[in-house]
């Protein structure tokens, strides 16, 4: 039962997103061999394999909503400081209004970078699924590359938070072994591509658990 090219109504490929390099100069044809007997063994068409996948764009809007929410509280602490000093002292005249300026200028402050945040942050993020690994790509000022071998995977999820859930979004979490007790996710995807996706990586990191033990 071979998994047909059903990625071809997924989101483009991530422009700016590249799979890194083998290591290996010169063709490792033993290992490129195996990693494709895993994957026909899985039933996973190659014509999906090591194309880089970027997130959907609605996550963006998820993340600016969960910097807004931050910044209200960030908001209401501010103007609470800023009334509490200029009772006590004379740095802040005006009172309740002078204080909710400050807390506005905090909000509207910590709002502006989330947005420049989720823009910059959508823009870092792919995945790519290998033969023998996942691969994911992201970071603002850290850029951060993680490899994920199939034979470590414990066991997939997807999850769906209440604001996920209204937008239409869904995350993928991968546990590893000997992680203790951290986790790798996918956010930003629909619930079909990320259902998709742990179906396709399940049936993986099986195959390759079989090819390791051989």
């Amino acid at each position: 039962m071979s998994d047909s090219s059903d990625d071809a109504t997924d989101d483009p490929p991530a422009a700016t997103a590249s799979t890194p390099p083998d290591e290996s100069e010169g063709g490792d044809n033993d290992a490129d061999d195996g990693q494709s007997s895993v994957a026909a063994a899985a039933g996973i068409d190659t014509d999906v394999l090591d194309v880089p996948r970027e997130l959907a764009s609605t996550v963006r809007l998820q993340w600016v909503i969960g910097s807004a929410l931050g910044a209200i509280i960030v908001g209401v602490v501010a103007t609470g400081i800023a009334f509490g000093v200029g009772s006590e002292t004379a740095l802040l005249d005006g009172g309740l209004e002078s204080a909710a300026t400050v807390g506005g200028a905090a909000f509207a402050l910590l709002v502006l970078v989330g947005v420049v945040r989720a823009l910059l942050l959508y823009r870092s993020w792919s995945y790519v699924v290998r033969a023998d690994s996942l691969y994911l790509s992201r970071g603002v000022f850290t850029r951060v590359r993680t490899v994920v071998p199939y034979v470590r995977v414990q066991h997939i999820d997807t999850t769906r938070g209440p604001l996920e859930r209204v937008l239409g979004l869904s995350t993928l979490v991968v546990y590893t072994a000997g992680s203790r007790g951290a986790d790798v996710t996918i956010p930003g995807l629909t619930p079909e591509r990320a259902s998709k996706l742990q179906e396709r990586l399940e049936r993986l990191a099986i195959e390759s658990d079989e090819a390791d033990a051989v």
